[in-house]
């Protein structure tokens, strides 16, 4: 698909200067001072434990000396979604100017004409496949979908999805958020189905779904899902979460419980989040400048110390940007990891979304 050139425009006073595919140099300077003048970005669902973000907005905000107004930390992508729609025509500080989302929920919002465009200076590092052509949501990093677990009470871990089934698991194995609307649910149900040899797409929803219904009639899927206080607290002791999730929750533990980390044996997918600029943002300016900040090398880097995957890691580790002792907190994942196909995953969404309650109906509070 050919790609088109998307003209940005930066308003600072009365004066309107064209920003084509991002900003350059000079223009960098204009489009910080117009963030400057709009003082403030909202953003929505970056918990601080998760890929480094708190690092991320303290960095963002010591650079450009921006407020920074964060909205609900642990909503789903769905609830991203909903808060735009519930703000539109609201500039105060429920609307979020910027959104970071499962992948599959960007041509959800993109479709719904709840974005804008915009490119960023290090656009073609982004993989065609993770982007939208015209700028409306591109990808920033992927996690690898793991197994997190807590020895205290779980004294041998689950290698492989199957074992997830074992009965000493009773009680034992928890979602980590609402199927129907959070991306790394939705993406653990697909996995599920996949590693039971079913076919990408809906074939593969439909697996995972009579997998967690199995889960479900063992005994052995509880109803709640798993956070790192129910973790910790033994609550969900065995839960799907991303890789960098479960270190950084052994990191913040300190032993107390001791956590594995555990890539499933046979296959694991690959979860890539997007971000996205809110058509109605009230500060679009600062909103591009988010965008500016995490795609850069400052960001991507950012975003890896927080252990997760930077979007453009291929192009950074190919220029040197990204050292083998960069990765060693990171576990292998062999040859099972799979990069799901965008529009598999948006057919198995669908499915997921409308089939979990009458297929499984337990974890959808």
């Amino acid at each position: 698909m050919i790609r088109k050139r998307m003209t940005a425009y930066l308003t600072v006073g009365v004066a309107c200067l064209a920003m084509p595919f991002g900003a350059h140099a000079d223009e960098m300077d204009d489009l910080v001072a117009a963030a400057k003048a709009e003082g403030q970005l909202t953003v929505i669902a970056l918990g601080h434990d998760w890929c480094g973000y708190a690092a991320l907005i303290q960095g963002f905000k010591d650079k450009y000396g921006l407020t920074v107004n964060e909205l609900s930390p642990t909503a789903g992508s769905g609830e991203e979604l909903a808060t735009i729609k519930a703000n539109i025509g609201n500039n105060g500080s429920q609307a979020p100017d910027v959104i970071d989302v499962g992948l599959v929920f960007g041509p959800i919002a993109q479709k719904e004409g709840l974005l804008q465009s915009y490119k960023v200076q290090t656009w073609d590092e982004i993989p065609a496949t993770a982007k939208d052509p015209e700028g409306q949501w591109y990808g920033d990093y992927y996690g690898v979908l793991s197994f997190v677990v807590n020895k205290d009470v779980i004294s041998k871990s689950p290698a492989d999805w199957a074992d997830l089934l074992d009965p000493a698991y009773r009680k034992s194995v928890s979602l980590p958020a609402d199927p129907r609307t959070a991306n790394n649910s939705i993406l653990s149900v697909y996995a599920a189905g996949l590693a039971a040899g079913a076919q990408p797409g809906a074939a593969a929803a439909r697996a995972g779904l009579e997998f967690y219904r199995q889960l479900k009639d063992s005994g052995n899927l509880l109803p709640g899902f798993g956070s790192a206080a129910s973790i910790a607290k033994g609550e969900t002791p065995i839960t799907t979460r991303w890789d960098s999730n479960g270190i950084t929750y052994a990191e913040n533990f300190k032993g107390n419980p001791p956590l594995d980390t555990i890539v499933p044996a046979s296959l694991t997918v690959a979860g890539v989040y997007a971000q996205a600029i809110s058509k109605y943002a009230p500060h679009p300016h600062a909103a591009k400048l988010w965008m500016e900040y995490l795609y850069s090398d400052e960001g991507q880097l950012g975003y890896l110390k927080g252990l997760c995957h930077p979007i453009r890691f291929d192009a950074m580790r190919k220029s040197g940007k990204i050292a083998d002792d960069m990765l060693t907190k990171l576990p292998a994942t062999g040859n099972n990891l799979v990069f799901p196909e965008l529009s598999h995953l948006v057919e198995a969404g669908e499915v997921i979304a409308k089939e979990w309650t009458s297929t499984v109906g337990a974890g959808s509070k």
